[in-house]
């Protein structure tokens, strides 16, 4: 990190680093997609993997370009919806991104202790401890800085990738008939199934607006998000696509891979090596996919602090390194205790958190389009306001259609889906404290000085 997160005078993350982190905070390869086939089978897991991007995230990633070019400043989504809603919005954003990375962090090290299996099977007996060891080694990385943060980023990255380079090779090296891609069909399958294939790809390309949150600590920041948030995309992109389809040739049984994952895919198509580089490839993963995204998340609670809306001790910043330490102390402490949900339960609250605040950011766009129309954007997306409410509107009907169907599908995806409704609701209670909490404190002094700080309550 600059030796100052507060100050743009020095730029530190340059786009290949940028494009790492990025590609590690959004996918971190296709870790995670196994149980895609088992819900949706092969027809329906290739559709939802060619149109769930289009529809949720190119929207996504035009909003994110435009408003980080518009504002690139620390605190990112924070920042847009501030200055766009005001601030009781502000705080609903930076509020429930916050309580949903919480839920995010808390998947990867589940994941870690699932990959590292595969070389001890006892290590499952142990998760709690294995994964209190690697929240806290990534908390101290991320303490360390921003460029110790970027630099490792590469090196995993290239470690998640390595494994799926090897397989396409030597599935490439023994396939002598042609590959049969599937047609694309959700035929036959019940609104339950495709919403849990819903939430499976939007959780596996959810996270680009993440990014956004140090755009301060970034080289040349609008130049360096638009080629590295490029690159991400039309990789992960490609990759989820490739290996989705090399799964369904391997001949597989689709529960034994949504059970077992990519190591036992590749014990299936190149033995015991191959299952161990792709068991390393997943631990890789998980440890840059928390990383990255507690990197992004550890600056919107100092954005928050700055505005008074959280205590001004968790802005303090460490005396060495200048990073935000008590923010980053404060999400690992939480998400120690979220490690105790399944994988399953942890992606369904991640990603209906994390679309409710993603609205807000689409609304965002609009107003600013409207408010500061004139403002200099380095990237325009090329749609007037009819057009962008016609944009935004599509990536809503794909959570609103995965949100329907977690309302109706079995009893297990209940509690889960209450405890996001209930994080959600959490934000108006918090501000309705907060707000009381500091009219008292400033009412016996200047009443109308709460009035002029805060308009738009």
């Amino acid at each position: 990190m600059s030796r100052s997160t507060t100050s743009s005078s020095r730029k530190v993350l340059r786009p290949l680093q940028l494009a790492a982190v990025i590609f590690l905070t959004v996918s971190g390869g296709p870790y995670g997609l196994e149980p895609l086939l088992s819900y949706v089978g092969k027809q329906g897991a290739f559709l939802l993997l060619l149109v769930t991007p289009l529809l949720w995230d190119v929207p996504t990633v035009l909003t994110v370009l435009e408003l980080n070019g518009m504002m690139p400043v620390n605190g990112g989504y924070y920042q847009w919806v501030k200055r766009a809603l005001g601030m009781r919005f502000a705080f609903y954003e930076g509020w429930w991104t916050w309580l949903y990375t919480f839920v995010d962090l808390a998947i990867y090290p589940v994941l870690f202790v699932e990959y590292a299996s595969f070389f001890i099977p006892a290590l499952a007996a142990w998760k709690i401890p294995v994964c209190l060891l690697i929240i806290w080694s990534c908390a101290a990385l991320n303490i360390r800085g921003i460029v110790s943060v970027g630099k490792t980023s590469v090196w995993l990255s290239a470690i998640v990738l390595l494994p799926f380079l090897v397989l396409f090779v030597v599935t490439a090296m023994h396939t002598h008939t042609q590959a049969l891609v599937p047609v694309p069909s959700l035929k036959g399958l019940g609104f339950s199934s495709i919403g849990m294939g819903l939430y499976t790809v939007m959780w596996n390309f959810l996270g680009w607006d993440n990014a956004t949150t140090y755009a301060e600590e970034v080289d040349r920041p609008v130049r360096s998000y638009l080629i590295a948030v490029s690159i991400a995309f039309f990789l992960v992109f490609f990759l989820y696509i490739a290996i989705t389809l090399v799964a369904q040739q391997s001949g597989m049984d689709v529960a034994a891979f949504s059970e077992n994952g990519f190591p036992a895919l590749g014990m299936r198509l190149g033995g015991f090596p191959m299952g161990a580089l792709f068991a390393v490839g997943g631990m890789a993963s998980t440890l840059g996919l928390f990383s990255a995204v507690l990197l992004s998340m550890s600056r919107v609670p100092k954005a928050m602090a700055d505005d008074k809306l959280l205590p001004v001790k968790i802005s303090a910043l460490h005396q060495r390194f200048n990073t935000p330490h008590v923010s980053i102390i404060t999400c690992a402490v939480v998400v120690s205790g979220m490690v105790l949900w399944t994988f399953a339960d942890l992606m369904v609250i991640d990603v209906t958190v994390y679309g409710a605040a993603l609205m807000l950011e689409f609304v965002s766009l609009i107003v600013l389009r409207i408010k500061a129309p004139g403002e200099h954007r380095p990237f325009r997306i090329p749609l007037g306001i009819p057009g962008l409410c016609i944009m935004v509107l599509i990536p809503f009907t794909v959570y609103a259609i995965a949100l329907s169907s977690a309302l109706i599908t079995a009893s297990a995806v209940w509690k889960p889906l209450g405890f996001a409704i209930g994080t959600l609701l959490t934000a108006e209670i918090a501000w309705r404290i907060l707000s009381l909490r500091r009219k008292w404190m400033q009412a016996a002094t200047d009443p109308v000085l709460t009035k002029q700080q805060y308009p738009n309550e």
